[in-house]
């Protein structure tokens, strides 16, 4: 047997198929029974964690009215073209970039030296649609976490904008729902979470390019990853303004997130380790797409996220896709049906039909509560211990049951583990156990049977995403 830390006793459970009563509550069988001093096992949606009386209140101060100014200042830029003036106070993507700064540092200014704002910018050489040397800059506001300051989550939109001819820096392109509507979300969550005191790390990126090929979100990725910065988690919100589709049908209480399974970053290895072990629905992304539906999918949100089974839609592409090339779990979040009518079109009526990305298409209630959706998981991800590391199957030997292995959290407020598990054809964890402040667990089911994953809990019950483990030793 492995040896075990001081301290942490090796627990093992005995699980059994739960018998369920009349009125659709589980029991735990007798041997389950039998172990129910060392672990819970329960049924469901197991893993879902209801927003406490703090994170109700930030979702309550996000502000529908506030996100409307927002898009509309936005638009009344003009064009925020990425190839436009950027020396003009009241016209082009410069007079945006300054605006969003000089919004950022207000609320900066109240955060007790906690947040800080500030422009990162980088020439980039002529390329696929930047036909000469062009500036390009994201904003970025981050909110320094006080107890894991290392561990970072990442939220961002894209501030530029375009019309029907991507090259077309002159004409006017509001860009109210692409993509002034996801500028919108991180102002607010920067304005809101600016004042309060996370335990991990926070940036807010409001970045450019993303129209011309995902320019500034890739030189931001790059960034993180040549400073070694532990991104646990990041999320773009593009397109996320109107809650009607192009045939008028609506559904103001349901945002999409995509969510890549096979990893984007993936070596030949790393591919055959997956193949082996079945992992394609497993990915650090998928993860990250649970916890969302635990803590963004509720009452306090007023919303249903739909989580979708691909990197991005059909001829599409995102700001996520850079974290994912550099090895971030990064997702996508975007309305539930588009009108594309009202994007990547030049503002003109045709036979008494408007076209174009203006502020009078978007739903502003709609983007409050995908704020929402969005400030209960990184209020949550920010606030729980960070995901479990170095998470094992041990494999050195034919057996019928599991033994886990992960590394210890250094999180102070660290309460424990829990392992949880599914069968292979559930999308959803089915099952949780209690294991303890301990760095490995054995369960009597076979692991070539069932899916496996441990997640970290704190003192205050908060739990991280579920580390998926790798065959080891």
């Amino acid at each position: 047997m492995p040896e075990q830390s001081a301290g942490m006793p090796r627990r093992r459970t005995v699980l059994a198929t739960a018998a369920v009563t009349a009125a659709g509550v589980p029991l735990i069988a007798s041997a389950g029974q039998a172990a129910a001093a060392t672990g819970e096992v329960r049924r469901g949606r197991v893993t879902a964690q209801a927003p406490d009386r703090e994170l109700r209140k930030l979702l309550q101060e996000i502000d529908a009215d506030r996100i409307e100014a927002t898009v509309r200042r936005l638009a009344a830029f003009g064009t925020r073209h990425t190839l436009s003036v950027q020396d003009d106070p009241e016209r082009g993507i410069g007079a945006a970039r300054d605006w969003i700064l000089g919004e950022m540092k207000k609320y900066a200014a109240v955060s007790g030296g906690r947040m800080t704002a500030e422009l990162q910018s980088y020439i980039q050489e002529p390329a696929s649609r930047i036909p000469v040397a062009t500036r390009i800059t994201n904003v970025v506001a981050t909110l320094r976490g006080s107890v894991a300051p290392d561990r970072v989550y990442v939220v961002a939109g894209h501030y530029d904008s375009r019309v029907t001819d991507v090259m077309d820096a002159t004409s006017d392109a509001p860009g109210a729902d692409d993509d002034a509507s996801g500028v919108a979300l991180v102002m607010e969550l920067a304005r809101v979470m600016a004042k309060r005191r996370p335990a991990a790390t926070i940036v807010f990126v409001a970045v450019a390019g993303e129209e011309q090929g995902l320019y500034g979100s890739r030189y931001a990725a790059t960034q993180f990853k040549a400073a070694g910065a532990d991104v646990q988690g990041m999320f773009t919100n593009d397109i996320i303004g109107s809650s009607r589709a192009d045939d008028g049908t609506r559904d103001p209480y349901t945002v999409r997130l995509f969510t890549e399974g096979v990893p984007t970053s993936e070596t030949p290895a790393q591919a055959n380790t997956r193949r082996s072990v079945g992992g394609e629905n497993d990915s650090a992304t998928r993860q990250l797409a649970r916890f969302v539906s635990d803590v963004g999918d509720n009452e306090a949100t007023g919303m249903n996220v739909r989580v979708v089974y691909r990197r991005d839609r059909y001829l599409r592409g995102g700001d996520h896709i850079p974290f994912l090339e550099q090895g971030y779990p990064a997702a996508r979040f975007t309305e539930p049906a588009e009108d594309f009518a009202h994007q990547h079109q030049d503002v003109r009526v045709e036979d008494g039909k408007q076209y174009g990305d203006l502020p009078e298409f978007c739903d502003f209630d709609y983007i409050a509560r995908v704020t929402r959706v969005n400030g209960a998981v990184l209020w949550t991800l920010a606030q729980a211990p960070g995901t479990p590391r170095e998470a094992r199957i041990v494999t050195s030997n034919l057996t019928n049951d599991t033994e886990l292995k992960w590394a210890l959290g250094t999180e102070p407020d660290l309460a424990g583990y829990e392992v949880v598990w599914r069968e292979t054809t559930e999308s959803e964890w089915t099952h949780v156990i209690k294991v303890g402040l301990t760095t490995t667990h054995t369960v009597d089911l076979s692991k070539d049977n069932v899916f496996f994953g441990v997640r970290a809990v704190n003192r205050d019950g908060k739990r991280s995403p579920v580390a998926f483990p790798l065959p080891g030793n």
